[in-house]
């Protein structure tokens, strides 16, 4: 009887075993792997786009702020509308980048500075500032 019970015990562990995988059991998984990396590589891909865009931000920003520099070393032109802007530095970091500078008159002796950064023809980064004539 002990002999009868363990061979069926034994017969009924290995069948399950020996059965081996299903066409669908397959196609499961393989859709699940496939929802995992696109999930995986859309992250990157995310990822990598918000990194380009703080960098060209960052980028934007530094040129502004010594565009807005250059602009507090030169004299104060009361009437003038624009300063000119100093040249961009050279080099792949500033490749497509341009700065506009314009003075809005306040008062007799306060001018607003606006300098305006755009990359490939967009605007990315707009800082202002104010000139005093002393």
């Amino acid at each position: 009887m002990r002999h009868n019970l363990r061979k069926s015990l034994k017969g009924s562990i290995f069948r399950g075993a020996e059965r081996g995988t299903t066409l669908v059991e397959t196609l499961v998984a393989v859709a699940l792997l496939g929802i995992i990396a696109c999930a995986f590589f859309g992250s990157l891909d995310t990822a990598a786009r918000a990194t380009w865009i703080a960098d060209e931000r960052t980028t934007a920003e530094s040129l502004a702020r010594s565009q807005l520099e250059h602009i507090k070393t030169l004299d104060y032109v009361g009437g003038t509308t624009q300063y000119p802007a100093a040249p961009v530095p050279s080099g792949e970091d500033y490749s497509f980048y341009s700065a506009n500078i314009t003075a809005e008159l306040l008062d007799d002796h306060i001018q607003k500075i606006t300098v305006t950064v755009k990359h490939s023809g967009n605007e990315v980064v707009t800082l202002e500032s104010y000139k005093v004539d002393r």
